[in-house]
């Protein structure tokens, strides 16, 4: 039903238009049913869920069910629950001046009731728009009962000359105020036990207690609640009578392929147009990139319990870019192109982001970073070049036999981070053996991705301990693994 918000001020226009009450749950079930039958997307924005968790969120949601999405950090949670205001409508008419958005058709609170009472039809009415429906709270140890339930506030009981038995002297807290709202409570089991039980009787039957005064509000509330399968060890639980309140739990989890991590990174990296026109970011670099988060998931020295967020690859893309800027803006370029030794640019980006387990808390957080960055190459240098075997049969002849013996013969090869893009291309170009794997193996790669392949290819025979490889202040060395030795003796 199509109504004129602006031509509805009073409760009179409100009952002519025709306007009919439904419960939060009611709206999101019927607007989800009629997007579902026309084929729009719900969750539009969020990768990797179409086939999981999203139609589990749909199935919540047509059986008005209260909802807990448990997943690692960095597992789009809050993000769904806040594109669930999407599923509401565009505006609900509210008693003016309610504190807890009261339906004018269907008042609850003692100031509503008696509003309508004395002005009937007149009772000026306000219209509440779905982006102002949505309340956010974090839990922590400090939450109290007062700060989500409410409390009794002395002064108002003073100034209104009212005993504190009376409903009139309560001081609301966040949740009777988020009446015909989805409110979200992130990191459920960090909530103290005591303050979890006080939730009960609000998802089941709508009352709320407050300093031993049993107030009957049937609040109507969309609750979804976030948590960390980490916590459930490390710093609490949801305690099982408010579990078996909450209707469906949805368990979230990582993009699934390289593909759909990219999409998430393109859509959350924060750039503006400038840097994006003067840095080229080959495709190769931007699976590069992808590939560390999915092999840090899986490593030795990772916490897998404390996962490996979507935000490690977003901030590591932003670095990654800014590395390559930094090095045009020092020479005064107006366009430059990543390279794969921009990539040590990212490491505060994973060190920052990953728990490590004793192991690599030993290694230290800065060489678990490299490690990630080689097993990346690793992976992924067979999708591009010849496979290295961990064991090759002896005297045969292999693909990379020339390149290695280029650097065999000479002290090594230089790589300083300064240099010019000219200067970078000329030195890689120097490489007669590094060319002809290139065209042999890469024939349709473009020219500008052919340098990073390029390195890449360096970097992937230093990860199969073809060549070493060495940091030094101002860049890298490469080398063969045995010639500097054998040139001193």
């Amino acid at each position: 039903m199509k109504l004129e918000y602006d031509k509805i001020r009073t409760l009179g226009d409100l009952k002519k238009a025709g306007y009919q009450s439904r419960s939060i749950k009611d709206e999101l079930r019927n607007n989800l049913k009629q997007r579902i039958r026309e084929g729009k997307d719900t969750f539009s924005g969020v990768w990797g869920y179409e086939d999981s968790v999203i139609p589990e969120l749909e199935r919540a949601i047509l059986s008005r069910h209260n909802i807990n999405l448990l997943g690692l950090r960095g597992q789009a949670k809050t993000r769904l629950a806040r594109l669930m205001v999407n599923l509401l409508d565009e505006y609900i008419p509210v008693v003016e001046g309610s504190e807890i958005n009261d339906d004018p058709l269907l008042p609850i609170s003692r100031y509503s009731k008696k509003l309508i009472e004395e002005k009937g039809d007149d009772t000026p009415v306000t219209w509440l728009h779905r982006e102002e429906r949505f309340y956010e709270k974090l839990a922590t140890p400090d939450v109290t009962v007062a700060d989500l339930i409410g409390d009794v506030d002395p002064i108002k009981a003073a100034n209104l000359k009212l005993s504190y038995a009376d409903d009139r002297v309560i001081h609301f807290g966040m949740i009777p105020r988020a009446n015909r709202c989805i409110f979200v409570i992130n990191e459920l089991p960090d909530l103290q036990a005591r303050i979890q039980v006080s939730l009960f009787n609000i998802l089941q039957e709508g009352d709320i207690q407050i300093r031993g005064f049993k107030l009957r509000l049937p609040l109507d509330i969309q609750f979804v609640f976030t948590a960390n399968p980490e916590d459930y060890t490390n710093r609490g639980s949801i305690v099982t009578p408010l579990k078996d309140r909450i209707g469906s739990q949805i368990l979230t989890h990582y993009p699934k392929e390289i593909e759909t991590a990219r999409k998430i990174t393109a859509q959350e990296a924060k750039l503006d147009g400038e840097q994006e026109n003067m840095v080229y970011v080959p495709e190769l670099a931007k699976v590069l990139l992808e590939q560390i988060s999915f092999e840090a998931r899986k490593s030795e020295y990772v916490d897998a319990k404390s996962g490996v967020s979507a935000r490690t690859s977003i901030t590591a893309y932003e670095n990654l870019l800014s590395t390559a800027e930094r090095r045009a803006l020092a020479q005064g370029a107006s366009a430059t192109s990543v390279r794969l030794s921009d990539f040590m640019g990212i490491i505060p980006s994973i060190t920052g982001k990953i728990e490590l387990v004793y192991e690599g808390e030993q290694e230290g957080a800065d060489a678990v970073a490299l490690m990630l960055i080689e097993d990346a190459i690793k992976t992924l240098f067979p999708d591009y070049f010849p496979a290295i075997l961990k064991l090759e049969q002896k005297n045969a002849e292999g693909p990379y036999d020339d390149l290695i013996l280029w650097f065999f013969e000479r002290e090594g090869l230089e790589l300083p981070d300064g240099q010019t893009d000219e200067e970078y291309r000329e030195l890689l170009n120097s490489i007669p053996p590094l060319q002809a794997l290139i065209r042999k193996h890469q024939p349709k790669v473009k020219e500008k991705d052919a340098y990073f392949l390029k390195e890449f290819l360096l970097w992937g025979l230093v990860a199969h301990k073809k060549l070493s490889k060495q940091r030094y202040s101002k860049g890298f060395q490469l080398k063969d693994l045995y010639g500097g030795y054998i040139s001193k003796l």
